[in-house]
């Protein structure tokens, strides 16, 4: 077998950045594994062709997941990253790092190192933000963050007007020291490219002798010596490939496949895995368990002024946008659809904000997959708001469905199962029908297309939750990091509870979900983890 010093599975938004940090020094061999191709796409690098590759399985995972009795559907849709650069290659580019409340809810959770002091100097580490650097922000870093605010749609700013009228300030910074209120969003491009975890850390770091990179290899199982990991196993055109790692392995594949990894080599719960068929290593019930996403509910109202669908419907406005994009790298396929939003408190005895709002100056359906784009605009004047909650106690699991190591694992989100994440949801409702009778707002809304007159109360409001809202697809937490090995994970140091030479290095570490996008701190958890990794070999 091939031997490296550290085998990193998933070039994700973290993998990619664990895969340059490990090997700036020279110092060690890494190889990294991805089950996903290059991510050289037109698709993928024009910002707005999420819509594109949205339903592309030579690109996403494409996961389902399983009914679930709370909501009016069968099945969510949970589209993850199968590419080089993982999610962020195929995501709406949106860069939130948080509330700083956020990472001091982590620490006290028992997980020294991670409060918002513990954790700046890491984001401030990988960016390379357009405002200049402050006390929070940084410039010089892989990752470009770009202000966009001078490009975004006009109706934006009656956007911001309605929510100083509703008494929400506005925030010139989102990702700055104050940061509740409503803002442009700040997005990962970099001059008019989308600018993925891979484009950023990965491939300047490529042309390194002591880097190796596989795509097309889906890791199926962690090799061990007792409770030593050794290596991994994956399969790569239709070959079953061992290789050897004399340092660590460490798992990098995303809220969904890092649980489904270490359950199929036999560390998760014992009972499961049992009826799985799989042989138990180590019996760590919370593989899997403490699943948290954000639920998104969107409402579209029809405009008495023009917005991008009067732009971007019509085959001559599609062509002019394509035209400039190619000339310029300008306009709105520059750009992520989702131009404005914020935190906000839907009441003002609230500590922090509850709710994360989105506006968009375009409307759209989505559709079947296969159909047509995500997001073809309608032939008619209209945008969008919607609002998630910040941070829902509801909590889900996955599961492998069988000893078949390639099988799509069971994905129950239990979405809406606490009182507190309904509660919070009809309190974001009524925010929303605030902000849209404020009189910036009202001057520019025809009428409200979705939900409707019809929905009058909080049943009804209640009854199309259930049936339209959907994810916004932030999983994280089901490999989750704390002290206590009957619940939780991996502990502070991101290692696996009662294992050797594995960790965990992603999204799916996180104790609790942030309130706004996920990128930002999966990015920022690659960095940390790089640090802490290099700095115990160092011992």
């Amino acid at each position: 077998m091939d031997s490296f010093d550290f085998i990193i599975v998933g070039a994700g938004s973290a993998g990619c950045v664990l895969a340059n940090r490990l090997t700036e020094n020279g110092r060690y061999r890494v190889l990294l594994l991805e089950a996903g191709g290059s991510d050289k796409r037109f698709w993928v690098r024009t910002p707005i062709g999420y819509a594109r590759t949205f339903f592309d399985p030579r690109v996403n995972w494409m996961h389902r997941t399983e009914p679930d009795g709370r909501l009016a559907r069968t099945a969510d849709y949970w589209p993850r990253g199968k590419i080089l650069g993982g999610s962020s290659s195929i995501n709406a580019m949106v860069y939130m790092r948080g509330l700083p409340s956020d990472f001091d809810d982590w620490e006290a959770l028992g997980n020294p190192g991670w409060g918002w002091e513990g954790v700046l100097p890491f984001f401030k580490r990988v960016e390379d933000w357009d405002g200049g650097a402050d006390d929070v922000r940084s410039t010089g870093g892989p990752l470009h963050v770009s202000d966009v605010s001078s490009q975004t749609h006009a109706l934006c700013e009656a956007f911001f007007a309605a929510g100083t009228q509703a008494g929400t300030p506005r925030c010139p910074d989102l990702n700055g020291g104050m940061v509740e209120g409503l803002g442009h969003y700040q997005i990962t491009t970099r001059n008019g490219i989308r600018e993925s975890s891979a484009t950023a850390f990965l491939h300047p770091a490529m042309g390194r002798s002591n880097l190796r990179v596989a795509t097309h290899a889906e890791v199926t199982r962690i090799l061990f010596d007792g409770t030593r990991a050794n290596g991994v196993e994956y399969i790569q055109r239709g070959k079953t490939v061992r290789v050897s790692a004399t340092g660590e392995v460490i798992l990098s594949a995303g809220a969904v496949k890092s649980p489904q990894i270490l359950q199929n080599s036999g560390v998760g719960p014992a009972s499961h895995l049992k009826s799985c068929g799989v042989e138990i290593l180590s019996d760590l019930p919370g593989v899997g368990r403490n699943l948290q996403d954000h639920f998104d509910y969107t409402m579209v109202y029809r405009s008495r002024t023009p917005t991008l669908n009067d732009t971007l419907y019509p085959w001559r406005g599609k062509l002019a946008a394509g035209l400039t994009y190619i000339a310029f790298r300008k306009g709105p396929l520059s750009i992520s659809v989702n131009q404005a939003g914020g935190y906000v408190r839907t009441s003002p005895d609230l500590e922090r904000p509850d709710v994360q709002l989105y506006f968009s100056p375009m409307s759209y359906r989505a559709a079947p997959s296969g159909k047509r784009p995500l997001m073809n605009p309608d032939p008619f004047s209209a945008f969008i708001m919607s609002f998630t909650t910040c941070r829902p106690t509801s909590r889900g699991r996955i599961e492998i469905s069988s000893d078949d190591p390639l099988a799509p694992p069971k994905i129950f989100p239990n979405y809406l199962s606490t009182e507190e994440d309904v509660a919070t949801a009809v309190a974001g409702f009524r925010f929303m029908r605030t902000l849209s009778a404020t009189p910036a707002l009202k001057a520019v809304i025809e009428r409200e297309e979705l939900p409707g007159a019809q929905v009058e109360n909080d049943a009804d409001f209640l009854e199309d939750y259930r049936r339209r809202a959907a994810t916004v697809f932030h999983p994280c937490g089901s490999c989750q990091m704390g002290p206590d090995a009957r619940r939780s994970v991996v502990d502070h140091r991101l290692r696996v509870h009662g294992l050797e030479g594995v960790r965990v290095v992603d999204a799916s570490i996180f104790p609790t979900v942030t309130s706004a996008n996920t990128n930002a701190p999966a990015i920022m958890v690659g960095e940390k983890g790089a640090a802490t990794i290099l700095e115990d070999a160092a011992r």
